[in-house]
């Protein structure tokens, strides 16, 4: 899935174990674990907002989207420009 979650990231960078961010954020252990390693079909924005507010970062700190095949092929993707000439 192009969507990578970095929750052991901030979590590391916090020093917070999974079970205190679990308790902190009122989820389970193990649905925090199916969030954090990727496994997630879906986030509630309350929880994206309350994992948020006790990391105390932005939602782009936890969730990033990285291509899988498009940048493989070259091809462009639809809405974004291809890169040009670099330099005068």
């Amino acid at each position: 899935m192009p969507i990578v979650v970095d929750i052991d990231v901030m979590l590391a960078r916090r020093k917070m174990s999974v079970g205190e961010l679990a308790d902190r954020v009122g989820i389970t252990p193990a649905n925090l674990a199916v969030l954090k390693n990727g496994r997630a079909k879906a986030v509630r924005f309350a929880t994206l907002a309350a994992l948020c507010e006790v990391l105390r970062c932005q939602p782009g700190d936890l969730l990033r989207w990285e291509a899988a095949d498009a940048e493989a092929d070259g091809a462009p993707r639809p809405g974004v420009a291809a890169p040009g000439p670099v330099g005068p």
